[in-house]
């Protein structure tokens, strides 16, 4: 932020000046969006560690019941399509609009990779017995990563519309609201999913 330098017989200050350029990304109202969301899943966080809390042993046996990889896995999946968002983002501001396409549909291809993941897990665990009526473990991890889930399919909506418009060129590239707002989104939903892998398939 720069500053005038104001000068008089009596005293000397300096008047802040604001840069006209510098804004928030998107718009106000994906950020009350994911305030709000974020606020939700924080309460069920909590409900849990409160649930974990009051039974410890079966929420440390039913951890065990679930397979790391599988969260470890989706976890790279997610975090590369977040770095191929944010990548598109600068690509359009470059109006290099073909290769944020390309980066876009890489989004969108992590994100089904993500969505055919987690269809895997939730078989192997109702092959095995395992559903939401098991135990409250299970009652909050279906409940939580079924939440989280639903995010992915909206996000991955919101890439491919996004897809279409990298294609016919449809950003101001010095002002791509419609991009950063679903690029925030997609970052939302890669952050709750880095608070329940840990919570959910590490934390003793």
């Amino acid at each position: 932020m720069g500053s005038v330098l104001r000068s008089s017989e009596t005293d000397t200050q300096f008047v802040p000046v604001g840069d006209p350029t510098r804004r928030l990304p998107g718009v106000e109202g994906v950020w009350v969006f994911v305030i709000a969301d974020m606020t939700v899943f924080a309460v069920l966080f909590g409900s849990f560690i409160i649930g974990r809390h009051q039974n410890p042993d079966l929420f440390e046996g039913s951890r065990h019941a679930l397979n790391p990889n599988f969260g470890g896995v989706n976890t790279l999946i997610l975090l590369t399509s977040s770095w191929f968002a944010a990548l598109a983002l600068d690509a359009v501001r470059k109006s290099r609009f073909a290769l944020a396409q390309r980066l876009i549909g890489g989004a969108f291809l992590c994100g089904l990779a993500f969505m055919v993941s987690k269809a895997i897990e939730y078989t192997e665990k109702l092959n095995a017995g395992i559903s939401l009526l098991t135990n409250d473990f299970f009652m909050y991890y279906f409940t939580l990563t079924g939440i989280h889930l639903f995010h992915v399919v909206a996000g991955n909506v919101v890439l491919l519309v996004l897809w279409f418009m990298a294609r016919s060129r449809s950003f101001d590239p010095q002002r791509p609201v419609v991009l950063e707002c679903g690029a925030i989104y997609w970052h939302m939903v890669d952050l709750i999913w880095i608070i329940l892998f840990p919570l959910l398939y590490l934390v003793r």
